[in-house]
């Protein structure tokens, strides 16, 4: 039950634009839903008008509406809407981008078609400069740019701006400390006519490197004058734990020799040829206890501090371990949160062939072409090596001129084509989800490396399950084409809509993340793990400032626990923020 404080209960009576600052747990959320009620119930909302609540994750969605469930009738409800920065701006700009771009209708550039596209370009000033002028001169839109143009539209169509603010007299700003400057652009145009009632906890931003600024929540009291409220320490999430008692205290280093309630430490020590086997004992330890405890809908996350380490885990979990004493340690069945850039475009490249196959097409070129995007922009954000842009340039040369050099490239060359020519070959059901995985088996049995890759990355995609948009849309195809006519663009609306869901997940099960995608979700059990060589949650020789930073991962790390926290550290390399 959530109790209100006397200073909740003041909140509720304030009017005016509001800052209310808190640690994990400690309300934000609730009690801005709760002010939202109040508004509408007391307030009064006019017909049309809608309170916005604006988050940066998904994940926050997911929570906040589960929380709308339980505080919000649904009369009320209607008068509320939960969405995404992204979301938010793109349909602002859907309806209205005309005013500043004459290249009608804005298409979007989805991330991992956009990795792919800015592969060669090198230099942060270079790639901005190139997402402008896709924008300004193809009406071509890179997710990064949102912000920036939702801001320059407001500022620039007073008239628009005031029928924004007429709509959403209210913006609810999560997570705000979080914001870049193009964000902050935003919520300043939209401020000065809406009201603003921003929530923030200084120690939890842990977004430095994508622009959050420790100024912001300086600049918002500056810029807005809100009546500030601090919750402090208050815990709603883990109660009757130590858990945000640790978190705080890591950050001044007061943690140091002291026991917590339900935060626990455990050192692991070296083990040749079994790297990770004492964290896959833990989780499997406090799987096995929950389950033999009867609880449903439980949840376990393992949280690091790097991609790479995540990824070192999740193999480990996923395979069989045949100890020298002749114990078998069993598989660990785990979600993985990975770069989604590789299973979209290898879910592309698969709809490709399912495509032409179905049709008894055998355009290799168009295959070559999609293993191409694949290659160079699987990795996301991070820049593909020098082999893998030079690989993709011969077979992009190869599709013009028809000339090849190199075994491992006429290989790729030679698998893409006995692969079209047998997708040709199959006897396709109409059953979606039975057909993606015979075209994904003809990919696997290449003897092409960058192939295998592709079909390692498919198995990555969530979007194919039962029942789903795209199986229904590829359903549909069959049944108006007798083939899958259309997979490809499919796909692509698909990959686009998952981007932009906002559709309510519960985490179940376990789950392995760095700590920076575990931000907004919150698990029953967490197991911050730590490597023995690399994935370091703060490094011996760190300076003071990332020393700092890794303070704040470490304690949104721990926080995302509702009821156990470990800390997994090499016992004889233990975490310097522990000792």
């Amino acid at each position: 039950m959530f109790e209100l404080s006397e200073q909740k209960k003041q909140l509720l009576k304030t009017e005016g634009n509001l800052l209310v600052l808190g640690g994990p747990g400690s309300g934000k959320t609730t009690i801005a839903l709760l002010k939202a009620k109040r508004i509408i119930e007391e307030e009064g909302i006019k017909r049309g008008q809608v309170i916005l609540f604006l988050s940066f994750a998904r994940a926050t969605i997911s929570r906040v509406e589960e929380q709308v469930g339980l505080l919000i009738s649904d009369k009320i409800r209607s008068h509320l809407e939960i969405n995404t920065y992204h979301g938010f701006i793109w349909n602002l700009l859907k309806c209205h981008g005309y005013l500043i771009n004459s290249n009608a209708p804005i298409r979007l550039l989805p991330p991992p078609e956009a990795a792919s596209r800015f592969a060669n370009i090198s230099g942060k000033q270079a790639r901005e400069e190139e997402k402008y002028r896709l924008f300004k001169e193809e009406g071509i839109l890179h997710f990064d740019l949102f912000a920036r143009i939702g801001a320059d539209l407001l500022s620039r169509s007073n008239a628009l701006a005031k029928v924004i603010s007429a709509a959403y007299p209210v913006v609810i700003l999560d997570e705000f400390q979080d914001t870049n400057s193009d964000e902050w652009e935003f919520i300043k145009a939209i401020g000065k006519r809406s009201r603003l009632i921003a929530l923030a906890d200084a120690e939890q931003r842990i977004y430095e490197f994508r622009g959050a600024d420790p100024a912001r929540i300086g600049e918002y009291i500056k810029e807005f004058h809100p009546t500030q409220f601090d919750f402090g320490i208050e815990n709603n999430r883990s109660k009757d734990t130590d858990i945000v008692q640790f978190g705080n205290d890591i950050l001044s280093g007061k943690n140091i020799g002291r026991k917590y309630k339900n935060v626990h430490f455990l050192g692991y020590p070296f083990r040749q040829g079994y790297p990770h086997i004492d964290l896959k004992f833990t989780v499997l330890k406090a799987r096995k206890k929950i389950i033999d405890a009867g609880r449903k809908d439980w949840s376990i996350a393992v949280l690091v501090p790097s991609k790479r380490l995540m990824l070192e885990i999740s193999s480990c979990f996923s395979t069989v371990h045949t100890l020298a004493n002749g114990n078998v340690i069993p598989q660990i069945k785990h979600e993985v949160a990975l770069e989604t850039a590789g299973p979209s475009l290898a879910a592309i490249l698969i709809a490709g062939v399912l495509e032409l196959g179905s049709q008894k097409q055998t355009n290799a070129d168009r295959l070559i072409g999609d293993l191409c995007e694949h290659i160079r922009g699987r990795k996301g954000d991070e820049t593909p090596s020098k082999a893998d842009l030079d690989f993709s340039s011969a077979l992009l040369e190869y599709i013009k001129s028809g000339k090849i050099r190199g075994k491992n490239r006429q290989l790729a060359i030679q698998e893409c084509q006995r692969i079209m020519s047998e997708s040709t070959k199959i006897e396709f059901t109409g059953n979606p989800g039975g057909d993606w995985i015979t075209v994904r088996n003809l990919i696997k049995s290449s003897t092409s490396g960058y192939l295998k890759q592709v079909e390692n990355d498919a198995h990555f995609l969530r979007l194919l399950h039962k029942g789903s948009i795209l199986s229904i849309n590829l359903s549909n195809l069959w049944k108006d084409y007798g083939n899958y006519s259309g997979a490809t663009e499919a796909v692509r609306n698909a990959l686009l809509q998952e981007h932009f869901s906002t559709s309510t997940r519960v985490w179940k099960g376990v789950h392995v993340m760095t700590i920076h995608k575990s931000k907004g979700k919150e698990f029953d059990e967490v197991f911050v793990y730590e490597g023995r060589y690399q994935g370091k949650i703060v490094r011996h020789d760190a300076s003071k400032k990332e020393m700092d930073q890794a303070r704040i991962n470490l304690r949104v790390a721990v926080t995302r626990a509702k009821q156990n926290a470990t800390i997994v550290t090499p016992s004889d390399d233990v975490c310097i923020l522990l000792k």
